[in-house]
């Protein structure tokens, strides 16, 4: 008797998901032409016989889950990015569904190369980690062919549905705690324009300053990273103002361990000399050898929101959800210390 063809079996033929193979045969959409066409082709060699029941089951149940990240964010052996795709890959595969983890190097985002799990078929959606630059994540969405949710960017697209963090309000908040110690002369550490995230917590330090009727100086915002490549580095960024603030909030916990070995370079003591406060709660002291103020980002709730959404997408075209936003939690340590009263609101 004849072995039954099943669609795992062609979609081992061609390297592709069982899903992709299902929605190819069914003629639904997020399979390209070509792809489609090899299907068909290698279905009817090897004998298929459609199975309603099976393709059913397969399209409820079992989905690959495209993770796309930029190369600039991995650069770091503990990235914040690391942890987060690895919160996304336990949740994943807790439902059934099998990640699959693509790093996009600096050359295929300028030349506006497509992922290969999209190209070649092998995801059923795909997760944006991280922002990519402009054209390079628009062409992703317009033209992907794929469910698609950003995760901790909105990649600056309206229409696509995101999960992030609450960057604007942990910003002010982390700033109105430097006000709180009685500083008056607070900095922010973060290259502007370089991500959503950055632009959004410097606007929640801008409105702690309005609020305090403190004026904005420039010479107080120093950068962190390299605005063409995203890359931070300690040598090129961080470069310390002659009138130094007596605080810095930092964009991220990594940038804020790099802002304290220069300071401390620099001969300047964490926290007796100058208050420094993060963002993310992933570093925690490990690289700055003093125990981080900052703002915890639950990684586990995001990537739980994240896989949940990507496959109600899966399932249903039509699902959005629109910009689904994570409140985040204060976390006070010892690497700022009160300088006098706190700083009344004006």
């Amino acid at each position: 008797m004849a072995k039954t063809v099943r669609l795992a079996d062609i979609g081992e033929r061609l390297g592709v998901s069982t899903v992709t193979v299902s929605k190819a045969l069914s003629g639904q959409k997020g399979v390209s032409e070509e792809l489609r066409v090899k299907i068909i082709r290698l279905a009817d060699e090897m004998g298929y016989v459609k199975n309603t029941a099976e393709e059913s089951k397969t399209v409820k149940e079992s989905y690959t889950i495209g993770v796309i990240v930029a190369e600039r964010y991995l650069q770091e052996n503990q990235s914040f990015y690391w942890m987060l795709y690895q919160e996304i890959s336990k949740r994943a595969i807790g439902k059934s569904c099998f990640p699959m983890l693509e790093v996009i190097s600096p050359e295929a985002e300028d030349r506006g190369e497509f992922p290969k799990v999209v190209t070649e078929g092998k995801v059923d959606g795909v997760i944006i980690l991280g922002a990519f630059k402009a054209e390079y994540a628009d062409r992703l969405i317009r033209e992907g062919g794929l469910p698609i949710l950003n995760l901790d960017t909105t990649n600056g697209w309206e229409s696509c549905d995101c999960v992030v963090s609450n960057n604007l309000m942990g910003g002010y908040r982390m700033t109105n705690y430097l006000f709180e110690l009685g500083h008056k002369k607070i900095g922010f550490v973060g290259t502007r324009l370089s991500t959503s995230s950055i632009d959004d917590r410097y606007f929640g330090y801008l409105k702690s300053l309005m609020e305090h009727g403190v004026a904005w100086r420039e010479d107080w915002v120093v950068d962190d990273r390299s605005l063409k490549d995203g890359k931070i580095d300690k040598y090129a960024g961080f470069l310390l103002p002659k009138d130094m603030p007596t605080a810095f909030f930092c964009n991220c916990d990594l940038s804020a361990s790099l802002l304290i070995a220069r300071l401390e370079e620099s001969g300047c003591r964490v926290p007796e000399d100058v208050s420094v406060v993060g963002f993310d709660n992933y570093v925690s002291g490990q690289f700055s050898g003093v125990g981080l103020t900052t703002y915890e980002i639950d990684t586990r709730e995001m990537a739980d929101r994240a896989v949940h959404i990507i496959l109600k997408k899966c399932r249903d075209a039509a699902y959005t959800t629109g910009v689904y936003m994570l409140a985040g939690k204060f976390i006070e340590r010892e690497s700022a210390r009160r300088v006098g009263p706190p700083v009344p609101f004006v």
